[in-house]
């Protein structure tokens, strides 16, 4: 049963936390493997919460593409930020945010109750889907948008570029398109000169290819390395321990590890769901054999929902602690690890890891694909005379891509392709659905001749003539762009490898996220595939 907390002490203190009366938190930076607080230098350990309601326990979330961006509800911040203060929380994640809203009254509040937040890029629509990976435009700004959103703040830690993408080895080769998205977000806050934030991913535990993905993100060149790495982890259910769990496994894998490691969900319930979770793995993870490895982690998680992991139950306005809650709190405040000054520090562990070997159970080479340039794909589309029409019904694009793809054993889709086996890309595998799309008609038409082109862009009167506006610059680039994929070095490469337990269960894939067009989009890509023969990767 919920236990309902005091309420004149929680307005009084959310009313001080919404004031503005903010103590601007010291921010977090990273040195080799741990994080510091900047300006003491003090080692940081994240004590913290996952707080987004309608996200399962792999950040997955139900059918639905909603969301509610928590950093933009003011009501629920006055209502929650003062629980998480109270049970000893220092940093929460989020799962996605609106970067069109206004956080500064959460954020601010937040900062004064000294809590940082780490928050994913993507969104249930706009995220790299496992089943159908791509690296587009589309993503691009949806990843810059989070970055420019959020960057103001101090109690920013970083951000998570995918959460549990290649998460058994059908997977695999969507690793190549979350490295890129992390290579492409770390450049851009770079060339933004916004303050140092970390951009990183968040594995599952699966053991089929939790080695080879830790070793894949964090191997090839410090761009497309990622800066942190959360681990979701469920291993420790009931009274278990340290060796009982994996613990001291994921220990000793992660020992030499280049970068901060830090368990991004954990907080098992299979023995007897939230109710009973004693959290006895909080001061394993604090102590002396975890703590010089990793830098603490987060609990799954805040809201009591129907999966039964919540450490609170809300209705309406009010909210109820339950019986994890109080188990938690008096957990993580009576923790206190072994900290190292960063002054004192000097990193053995340095080198990052090997990439894996391109082979039966690992799909991604080192090539990444190209980093999304919505001047290219406008180039490309002024060039076009068949182009597909922008009022084509989302529900359409699946079938239509089999369709075009299918013919010619595949030639008018060779410049969308993805193989992330080989990591050559097509030079317009970056572009937009629509543009995808009215790239493959516009190939086709031209393959035609005679009669056959006069009736060979319509597509079901999905595609329209229109006429070919390219300005001068246009040829030089799309030249550059074709010549590059060609070479397969349109990406660039995060080289450096060959080209050649007990948890939770997997959450359902992001079906149709990449492009925003659902699941008829990701069967007719599909398709492509299986029809054409052209290269593409099917997973």
């Amino acid at each position: 049963m919920g236990k309902s907390t005091p309420l004149m002490p929680l307005l009084a203190t959310a009313s001080l936390l919404l004031s503005g009366a903010s103590a601007t938190l010291d921010p977090i930076v990273i040195k080799g493997s741990k994080f510091f607080y900047k300006t003491n230098g003090t080692q940081f350990f994240i004590k913290g919460v996952a707080y987004q309601a309608g996200f399962g326990p792999n950040g997955g979330g139900n059918s639905s593409t909603s969301y509610v961006d928590p950093l933009a509800d003011t009501t629920a911040c006055a209502r929650d930020i003062p629980l998480l203060q109270a049970a000893g929380a220092n940093t929460i994640r989020t799962y996605a945010i609106d970067p069109t809203k206004n956080h500064d009254t959460c954020m601010n509040a937040l900062d004064a109750a000294g809590i940082y937040v780490i928050s994913d890029l993507g969104e249930p629509k706009t995220s790299i889907d496992r089943s159908s990976p791509q690296w587009t435009t589309t993503l691009l700004d949806r990843y810059t948008s989070v970055v420019d959103s959020l960057a103001k703040y101090p109690n920013v830690i970083g951000f998570f570029a995918g959460n549990e993408v290649p998460n058994n080895l059908s997977y695999t080769g969507s690793a190549a398109m979350v490295k890129a998205a992390v290579r492409d977000t770390k450049a851009y806050i770079k060339a933004k000169n916004y303050r140092t934030m970390g951009v990183g991913y968040a594995a599952d535990d699966d053991q089929s290819v939790r080695a080879q993905v830790a070793a894949y993100f964090n191997c090839g060149d410090s761009g497309s390395q990622i800066d942190f790495w959360g681990y979701n982890i469920y291993e420790w259910c009931g009274d278990s321990s340290y060796t009982q769990s994996g613990y001291s496994q994921r220990v000793a894998e992660f020992q030499n590890y280049s970068v901060p490691s830090f368990f991004a969900e954990y907080g098992c319930n299979t023995q007897g769901g939230a109710a009973a979770r004693k959290f006895t793995e909080i001061p394993v993870l604090y102590g002396s054999d975890m703590s010089p490895v990793f830098s603490g982690g987060i609990v799954y998680e805040y809201f009591q929902e129907e999966n039964d992991y919540g450490l609170v139950s809300v209705s309406g306005g009010s909210a109820s602690t339950l019986a994890d809650y109080n188990a938690f709190s008096s957990q993580i405040k009576t923790v206190s690890p072994s900290a190292t000054q960063m002054s004192a520090y000097s990193p053995t562990n340095t080198a990052g890891s090997t990439c894996p070997t391109v082979g039966t159970n690992w799909n991604a080479a080192a090539n990444l694909p190209p980093t999304p340039d919505k001047g290219i794909c406008s180039c490309m589309m002024s060039t076009l005379t068949c182009q597909a029409k922008s009022s084509i019904d989302p529900t359409a694009y699946g079938a239509l891509f089999a369709q075009v793809c299918g013919y010619n054993n595949g030639a008018p889709c060779n410049g969308i392709n993805r193989n992330t086996t080989t990591g050559k890309y097509g030079a317009y595998s970056m572009c937009n659905a629509t543009e995808q799309l009215s790239y493959a008609f516009n190939a086709y038409y031209n393959s035609l001749s005679g009669s056959n082109k006069a009736q060979g862009c319509d597509f079901g009167q999905n595609a329209t003539i229109v006429s070919a506006n390219a300005a001068s610059t246009c040829s030089s680039v799309l030249s550059s762009a074709t010549a590059a994929a060609s070479n397969g070095v349109l990406g660039g490469s995060g080289s450096g490898a060959a080209s050649s337990t007990s948890k939770k269960s997997d959450g359902a894939p992001l079906v149709g996220a990449t492009l925003g067009m659902g699941p008829y989009f990701v069967v007719g890509f599909t398709l492509i595939a299986t029809i054409s023969g052209a290269g593409m990767i099917l997973l």
